[in-house]
């Protein structure tokens, strides 16, 4: 079923709504974007992701999907005659690339956060060598799954792409306000030029934020902790 309307509601800044649009775009799929107030949810959200009541969330006619690897999956079945291969098609490499999603969804999004939340250095510190250590191991991944290619998905992006690439924003505002640097060329070389091969895909130029937004809305979000935790 590739009929039907398709609307996504999500919310701007967020790297799991990100790679959806992403991958979105890179299909060459028309569709509305519903940004959605996670601070005071819509009966459209409830509706449709009664279970989490998060974001984004795929309607596609009458159908609806939640949690965002699982959306990439199903567009790319679903559209599988339309734009790229987003998936691999060997069953093998296909286990590879979500076994590396859930790494970078566990790993970078942990110690990214941590940052934003550390209020000493020590924590701080803690959790740039967290990034450190798991961006090591996706150059490592890039090696192996681009064989040499432009992107993890080969020649063009794929899956592993939109996963890591959703979160290149968040990673470099997070440079900003811990004033360390996380993708560093002399670590990690071979994923600094894929970010740049990456960013100037049209997927991404059209989707992602800037990384001026996404520092100033972190840093909103950690002072507002901050605020709340010291009237406790």
């Amino acid at each position: 079923m590739a009929e039907g309307e398709l609307k996504l509601l999500g919310l701007w800044y967020s790297p799991f709504v990100l790679r959806v649009r992403m991958m979105l775009e890179q299909k060459g799929l028309s569709y509305e974007y519903l940004e959605q107030d996670l601070s005071n949810k819509s009966e459209l959200l409830l509706k449709h992701n009664p279970i989490y009541k998060k974001v984004p969330v795929l309607i596609h006619g009458d159908r609806v999907i939640c949690e965002s690897l699982v959306i990439l999956e199903y567009i790319d079945e679903n559209w599988s005659g339309t734009g790229p291969r987003v998936l691999p098609a060997d069953p093998y490499e296909r286990a590879v690339s979500r076994f590396w999603a859930v790494y970078i969804d566990d790993k970078l999004l942990t110690s990214i956060i941590g940052i934003l939340k550390a209020v000493t250095e020590e924590e701080k510190a803690e959790n740039i060598v967290g990034i450190h250590a798991a961006l090591e191991k996706l150059e490592e991944s890039f090696k192996k799954c681009s064989a040499g290619k432009s992107f993890f998905g080969g020649d063009s992006i794929g899956f592993l792409d939109v996963t890591l690439g959703s979160y290149l924003v968040g990673i470099r505002a997070a440079e900003r306000i811990s004033e360390s640097k996380l993708l560093d060329e002399t670590m990690v070389p071979l994923l600094v030029e894929w970010e740049n091969r990456f960013l100037a895909a049209d997927c991404a130029k059209k989707t992602l934020p800037s990384v001026e937004r996404v520092e100033e809305r972190a840093r909103m979000i950690r002072d507002t902790r901050w605020k709340a935790a010291s009237t406790n």
